[in-house]
Formats: structure tokens, sequence, C-alpha cells
């Protein structure tokens, strides 16, 4: 006797209910081979529901249900009673505008004051020496500073992204993300520490005609040694920062990047002041140490590589994620271009308290906002789909900053953000007495307008370039952040020299520009 098969609909999702009908068959993708319709018959012959998983394995490796089960959005009723699964990750797409603003506001004023530091640092060690006779070292400040952008805040990004899926829930894969990045960032440190000693040497040599051999040695030896050592505590910091926001229940994305640059500026700044300055100290009498600093560092890299390109978490960046942090980093030397002829420019020497500010600002909110885009868009998939929550490719600014869509929501808050921030900073750095400027209305009109047009535009252009990255089949966590976050110092230099180029043409003799 023959059994009819019952045919029965439910809603599609990831875990679907499928109708089985006659002549229709299952393959079990493991073994090769076809499943009839008698194999899904129970004992008195009646049929049996299957449900079919439909996986796919997302960029980090892990099944996206996976991904949206362990966060909440699909977790209705399991038969799983296993307890191997890690915690639940906090998800990030139920986040209301106060939640954003309190998670972020505390690390964007702390990234802040350090930017505020780094300023203070950058207004005083201009007068050094080394910076007086090798003008060269301010195209290396951008460019350095930058490494946050670079390096550090795309390990955060990229970190966030895998704590948020569920990837460093256990001891095992936590350290391999730990080994893998800090391996991954120390090769990155050390060669794009000597690509940009030679941009500085080449954008300084360009103007003046002049070329000196010790002087360029010097350069390399000092940008070198400060990536490296910068990008070694930086990276310890970010992971440390990301440990604990998981165990706190706080979105790393909203935390982890500002940490990121919170002491990132002071500190890289400090030690290319400290480095440059005893490197030249030493360059007379014993000229041999430069070189052998180049050589110390340099001949580590092999090392690096090794640890990298045995760990699956960062071998495909090792291979394919070199062009973005070049192309910053050449981006960000423009800029420093930009600031080593501003600077030496007697009636813009306030400007150098001024920079680190206005670039470490952008810098850090654009790259909170391309982190959580990241996040969002890596939840619904992986790169190359085009899931409903990334339709776009040329947004609109009202779709940008006026949807109803969280990552609206999140634009908005970090735009409102602006004001008031740089209000604090720059009353701190006027009770410093840093900056030779008084803090007129005119200055602050312009200033303010300067740092309201550069996020703006940023975060516009991270709107559109996360979403462009990811139908291009690239990971926004490890392309967008360093183009961002160079584009904020180009475009934060240039407005800020515009501003204070301004000033001195209509005359702003209350603000003492230059003075």
């Amino acid at each position: 006797m023959t059994s009819k098969l019952e045919q029965k609909e439910t809603p599609q999702a990831n875990g679907a209910v499928l109708p089985i009908v006659p002549g229709d068959c299952l393959a079990s993708p493991e073994r090769g081979q076809r499943a009839e319709p008698s194999d899904f018959l129970g004992p008195d012959g009646t049929a049996v529901e299957v449900v079919v998983l439909e996986s796919r394995a997302n960029a980090k490796g892990v099944r996206e249900e996976d991904a949206l089960l362990e966060n909440g959005s699909q977790s209705n009723e399991s038969d799983d009673t296993s307890t191997d699964r890690g915690p639940e990750p906090a998800s990030p797409l139920k986040e209301t505008s106060f939640s954003i603003g309190l998670q972020v506001l505390f690390p964007f004023l702390l990234a802040g004051f350090g930017t505020v530091a780094a300023g203070m640092v950058l207004d005083i060690v201009q007068h050094w020496d080394v910076f007086k006779y090798v003008t060269e070292v301010f195209i290396l400040v951008p460019a350095l500073l930058g490494l946050k952008g670079n390096l550090e805040m795309t390990l955060a990004s990229r970190l966030s992204t895998a704590a948020n899926i569920g990837q460093m829930d256990t001891p095992k894969e936590l350290w391999k993300m730990i080994t893998g990045n800090m391996a991954l960032i120390q090769v990155q440190a050390t060669v794009v520490g000597f690509l940009a000693s030679i941009a500085a040497v080449v954008f300084g040599w360009i103007p003046d005609g002049h070329f000196s051999i010790d002087h360029a040695v010097l350069l390399c030896a000092s940008s070198v040694a400060t990536a490296f050592i910068a990008s070694l505590v930086l990276g310890m910091i970010m992971i440390g920062v990301i440990i604990g926001s998981r165990k706190m229940g706080i979105n790393p994305d909203n935390v982890a990047t500002p940490i990121a640059a919170s002491l990132g500026d002071l500190i890289t700044l400090a030690l290319l002041s400290g480095i440059s300055w005893g490197l030249y100290k030493e360059l007379e009498s014993k000229a041999y140490v430069n070189p052998l600093v180049c050589a110390f560092f340099i001949s580590l890299l092999p090392i690096w590589i090794i640890i990298a390109k045995g760990n699956s978490a960062t071998r495909e960046v090792l291979y394919s994620g070199w062009e973005p942090v070049i192309i910053a980093m050449a981006i960000s030397s423009v800029g420093g271009l930009i600031l080593d002829r501003t600077v030496s420019d007697p009636n813009f020497a306030g400007m150098a308290v001024f920079t680190p500010v206005i670039n470490g600002v952008g810098g850090n909110l654009v790259a909170v906002q391309a982190s959580r885009i990241s996040t969002y868009l890596h939840m619904s998939g992986v790169p190359g789909d085009s899931p409903e929550t990334a339709p776009r490719k040329c947004p609109s600014p009202c779709s940008t900053f006026f949807s109803s869509d969280v990552n609206s929501r999140s634009a908005r808050v970090l735009f409102l953000l602006v004001v008031p921030g740089h209000l604090v900073f720059l009353y701190t750095i006027s009770s410093m007495q840093g900056g030779h400027t008084t803090l007129t209305l005119i200055f602050i009109v312009f200033y303010m307008t300067a740092a309201l047009l550069q996020v703006l535009i940023l975060l516009y252009i991270a709107d559109w370039m996360v979403h462009w990255m990811w139908g291009r089949d690239l990971d926004p966590d490890n392309f967008s952040i360093p183009y961002l976050t160079a584009l904020g110092d180009l475009i934060g230099t240039g407005l800020l020299a515009l501003s204070f180029h301004v000033l001195w043409l209509i005359g702003d003799r209350d603000s003492d520009v230059g003075d």
C-alpha cells in the first residue's frame, strides 16, 4: 500500500521546514549522494517534516545563522541543548540614539583629550633642533599618527566584528585571534613606517631640491622604530579593551576605535619626537646608529610574517590588506606636506596644536561609524552579497543622516558630538595656554565650520564606501577605515590651514594667530 506524502508549507528562514514531494530528493554535500523520498517516511509510513538549514560561511568562517542566533535575532525555538555555545553577544542592531551616545561619549572625550595632549606636545617639540633642521619630520607626523587608522583602528574594527559574531568566545579562538593579529600589525607597521620615511624624503626633496643621505637614514630609523613600538603598545591595549567590553556587555564597536586613538596620537608623537631627537644627537658622533636601528626592526619582519601567515584569521589580510594602508599613508603624507609648509610660516605657528585635535576627532568619529556599518553588514551575510541591508551604491545625504535606519541614527549622534566636543577641547587648549592663539568668537566660528564640514564629509563618504566595498567582495573592516582616517587627516589639515589663512587675510589681530 502506497502512503501519500502530505505537503506542508512554513515560512522560510535560515532554518526552513520544506515539503517532501514524491520524486523530490535531497543531496548530502558531505556524502555526495541522493536521498530518496522513502528515507523520510516514519515507522508507520507517514511523512515526516525535514528541517533544512541553509548554511553560508561568512567572511569570518562562521555560519550566518549561528551569528544571528547568538545575537538573539532569530533564537525562537531550538532543540539544541549544547552548553558549548559561548555567551550571547549584545546585538548592536537594537540600540537607541541615547544608548549609542552614552557608550560613545566617554571614549570620544577620552580620545579627544588624547589628541589635545598630542597637540600640546607638537606645539612644544616644533621648536626642537631636529624639527628645525630636519623639517621632513613634520611630514611624518600625520602619516605616523594615521597608523591608528591604518592599523590599530582596523584591528579594533576587525576584532569587534569577530567578538560580535561569536569568534572570540573560547580561549582557543581568543588566543588565535590575538597572536595572528599582533603579528600582522607588526608586519604592517614596519613596512608602512619604512614607506612613510621614503614619502617624507621625496616630499621634502621636491619643493627644495635638497637631499641629505644622513637625514634620510634618520627619518627611516625614527619612522620604523616609532611605528613598531607604538603599534605593539596600542595593539595590546586594543585587545584588552575589546575583551573588557564583551565582559561588561558593551558593544565593542562603540568604544574600541575611540580608545584606540585616545592614547594613540600622544604615544606615537611622543615616541617620534623622542626617538628622532635622540638619533639626531647621535648623528654627528655615531653615524652608524641610525642604519643599525633600521636594520634591526626590518630584520624582525620574517618572524612576524611566518606567525601571521600560519594563522588562518590573518593570512588573507597579510596578502590582500596592503593596498589600503599604503594608499592611506600616501594620503596622510600629503596632509603632512601641508602641515610642513604651514607650520614653517611664522604667520601660522599656532596651527600645530590644533592639527592633531581636528584630525583625531574626525578620524575617531568616522571610524566608529565605519566599524558599526561593517558589523551590521556582517550580520546579514558575507562580503559580495547584496542583502536588503546594503542595497545602495551611492546614498543620498538624506538617507545617510535623516532616515530611520540604525546607521543613520548613529551618524546623527556622532555629528552632534562635534561642536560640544571641540568646545571642550578648545577650552582645554586655551586654559593650558597652547597654540599661541586667543579664542576669539571669529576664530571659534571658523574652526567649528571646518570641523563640522570635515565630519559631515567623512560620515557621508563612510556610508558610501563601506557599502561599496561590501558589494565588491571586500571586507570593510580591513579596507575602509585606513582610507577614511587618511582622508580625515587630509581634509582636516587642509580646512584648518585654509581657516588660518583666511583669518590672517581678514586681519583678525585679536586672535593673535601666529603670535
